[in-house]
């Protein structure tokens, strides 16, 4: 990929965020090659695959698991004149546990900090699917903390990119602190999209909301969406984390404190699951008149990250 072209462009950021077969289509693009001739290059180094199982790598219907399957995707990185192992963790990330197949962000959310039986059931609501057809690519999230140290608002701005045809909305999650009411929960559409259904769980303390898009997307398309939830019904807030269920994204997180209520010790953590024990912690300094904290990772790995508060 030596010249930056706009195709160049696009399987580069394909082998950072996937998904695999997204990637993979896109470097047999940027490379000519027809099926048969990868087949027969394969058969060279050794590796014996049928054009029927690479064509449906490509294409999502199937995705390579066994041992001998993921020898052939390291062989393809040499034919493709791809970085070793790009396409490989796409499919084993870094530690060796596979990915949950490209779900997007809101679902790993939702399994890894915030009860799944009720989101289960406000999803059945919406009646949206399991997999949403969306993975997050970028994602920059502002969240305000109130001068009673309870979260009043947290916005977020994301890019997402479609892993199947046909997609036109994206369900957002918001969990409350303790005692938090959906009912006096806000939320509300930013651009490119518009608010659809809102449900909340009120024991749980979680609502979620449909945003619709003004167009259907079809796979390997991108859209930039933005939206808002208002709160402030809850007790005191003390984190605030994200979950992740594949690696490659962009997150930035910034959290500001009102003036009247700062904390005396901010850090951000990161989590393999949410029962794991909290690594890479690092001490972050307030920002002098906004009084914000934030932190930026490039290329996210599957668990959690987030950044945590002591009051004095």
């Amino acid at each position: 990929m030596a010249q930056n072209t706009p195709q160049s462009t696009e399987l580069a950021q394909l082998l950072r965020t996937g998904p695999f077969h997204l990637a993979l289509r896109s470097a047999l693009t940027a490379r000519g090659l027809a099926l048969t001739r990868v087949q027969h290059k394969l058969a060279q180094r050794g590796i014996t695959i049928g054009v029927t199982s690479l064509s449906y790598w490509q294409q999502g219907a199937r995705r390579p698991q066994r041992p001998e399957s993921l020898r052939a995707v390291r062989a393809l990185e040499e034919v493709l004149e791809l970085p070793a192992q790009s396409l490989h963790r796409l499919l084993v990330p870094q530690g060796g546990a596979r990915p949950e197949a490209e779900r997007p962000v809101a679902r790993t959310y939702r399994s890894l900090v915030a009860p799944a039986d009720a989101l289960q059931r406000l999803f059945a609501e919406l009646e949206a699917p399991a997999d949403g057809g969306l993975h997050t690519v970028g994602h920059h999230e502002r969240v305000r903390i109130g001068p009673q140290r309870q979260l009043v608002e947290r916005e977020s701005h994301q890019v997402v990119r479609a892993h199947r045809d046909g997609v036109d909305r994206y369900v957002a999650i918001h969990r409350g602190e303790a005692g938090c009411e959906p009912g006096r929960v806000r939320v509300h559409a930013g651009e490119n999209c518009r608010l659809g259904r809102v449900r909340g769980h009120a024991e749980a303390g979680v609502v979620v909301a449909e945003l619709l898009f003004d167009t259907r997307l079809r796979a390997g398309d991108t859209h930039v969406f933005g939206y808002v939830f208002e709160d402030g019904s809850g007790g005191p807030s003390s984190e605030y984390l994200r979950g992740f269920s594949f690696a490659g994204c962009q997150y930035v997180l910034q959290v500001r404190f009102d003036e009247a209520a700062l904390p005396v010790r901010c850090r951000r953590f990161a989590q393999a699951s949410a029962g794991a024990p909290r690594s890479a912690q690092q001490e972050l300094t307030l920002s002098g008149r906004y009084h914000a904290v934030h932190l930026v990772e490039q290329g996210v790995r599957p668990g959690i990250l987030g950044i945590g508060w002591d009051w004095g």
